[in-house]
């Protein structure tokens, strides 16, 4: 297993959080405001209770990627709300385990530190590494969302998984 640690986002980190949707048009969501991420960062370090991202570090101390969390609604109340969890790597780190690793240590964080019962995660259904990522890190299959995201200009099939507090 790589010797990882995730930790919190420095502002010299912001340049690494922006995706370039020119490297990776399968990434873009649409438009965002320039300085989005910087007021967000100014606001709370990108750390809050139901939201935010944590740098993936490697052995080395290099910024691999980012892991970050927002909510999700199951229901009209509180305790029906889950995190979704979601990665990315720099290409330069991809292929070593360090994502793997990233989605445990984000889930034993977010067990620790909130009262969430659910962690969930998607991912594109062509996008296999991700799925076994998500598998060795302790997640399960759930099945399949039918054009549940919009991006690059094109309705797109999830594969849904999850982990729950009390799963091992």
């Amino acid at each position: 297993m790589p010797d990882i640690k995730l930790r919190p986002v420095r502002r010299e980190d912001l340049p690494l959080l922006h995706v370039d949707h020119t490297e990776d048009p399968v990434d873009s969501f649409g438009w965002t405001a320039t300085n989005a991420l910087e007021r967000a960062y100014a606001a709370d370090g990108l750390l809050a209770y139901d939201q935010g991202t944590l740098i993936i570090q490697d052995a080395d101390g290099a910024a691999a990627g980012r892991v970050s969390w927002r909510p999700v609604p199951h229901g009209p109340n509180l305790p029906s709300r889950a995190l979704s969890i979601g990665t990315r790597l720099r290409p330069a780190f991809r292929g070593r385990g360090l994502g793997t690793v990233g989605k445990r240590l984000v889930a034993a964080y977010l067990f620790e530190t909130t009262t969430f019962e659910r962690l969930q995660a998607e991912t594109d259904v062509e996008n296999v590494p991700a799925q076994r990522s998500l598998e060795k890190a302790g997640f399960t299959r759930e099945g399949i969302a039918r054009h549940a995201q919009f991006r690059g200009g094109a309705y797109h099939d999830l594969v849904v998984y999850s982990r729950l507090r009390g799963d091992s």
